[in-house]
């Protein structure tokens, strides 16, 4: 599942193929979304919350946003009207069509219509979003600590939590502050501080286009996905395992020396 900076990415490019302009035609291949045309909608751009993407528009008066999230394998891609599209046509869920382009989202997770003064309903269960204008970092970080006998990394990708953080940068923030996903919460020395580094490299993220938190293009990334290899810090063997509820459960990977229990 694409993680915050990749979904604000997303929104980057709806909004320079989007906003500001009027929908010409729109398709929705999604069942209860059937019969609803847009055309005619003035698109004013597409805000992020989290992982989730809320393209907002307005229609004979009426303020509308198309809720769209990517899951596990959605996207959403801008070509040139007329041009074909770069992926097959039965994965197409939505199509988003001006005078020059089409933003056409392929394999999406969840597609829905609503007025934008009811975002509340869809996004309202959501922790702060790390990438958010109106980031309160002491506000996020007594969420985070609540519930103290929690792993600090299935809490940090409790969208419910903080929103915006996957697999990648939970293992990048964890490990640069030190800290074990494994551990309990309520052991996290400043954890203000944490999440003000996963802040930081969510930012990266947008500005470089992937993530980067080692500052080397080249070589990106300190510990995610560097299972059985040597720590990039220490050179103890890194190790990885599940985090999560059963039904939820992800792969972290953490430095034993580096991030001791």
């Amino acid at each position: 599942m694409p993680e915050g900076d990749a979904v604000r990415l997303t929104g980057n490019r709806l909004d320079r193929a989007l906003a500001g302009r009027t929908l010409t035609r729109s398709q929705f291949r999604w069942p209860s979304l059937a019969t609803v045309d847009l055309a005619g909608a003035k698109v004013h751009r597409t805000a992020t919350h989290g992982k989730h993407l809320l393209t907002r528009m307005e229609r004979d008066g009426t303020p509308l946003t198309l809720h769209t999230h990517l899951k596990m394998e959605g996207r959403w891609r801008v070509v040139d009207l007329g041009r074909r599209w770069p992926a097959p046509a039965h994965n197409v869920r939505v199509v988003l069509t001006t005078q020059q382009q089409e933003a056409v989202g392929f394999s999406l997770g969840l597609v829905e219509l609503l007025p934008t003064a009811d975002e509340d309903q869809v996004i309202g269960h959501l922790g702060p979003d790390l990438l958010g204008a109106t980031w309160d970092a002491e506000a996020a970080a007594q969420r985070l600590v609540a519930d103290p006998d929690r792993p600090l990394g299935e809490a940090l990708l409790d969208q419910t939590v903080v929103a915006g953080m996957g697999t990648i940068y939970v293992a990048e923030a964890c490990f640069v502050h030190g800290a074990s996903p494994l551990a309990p919460v309520g052991t996290v020395r400043d954890p203000e501080r944490l999440l003000t580094r996963g802040r930081l490299m969510l930012q990266t993220g947008v500005s470089t286009g992937r993530p980067v938190t080692t500052g080397d293009r080249r070589d990106p990334l300190w510990i995610y996905g560097r299972h059985r290899q040597p720590c990039r810090r220490c050179g103890t063997i890194v190790q990885a395992g599940p985090i999560g509820p059963p039904d939820k459960q992800r792969t972290t990977y953490w430095c034993p020396r580096c991030q001791p229990l």
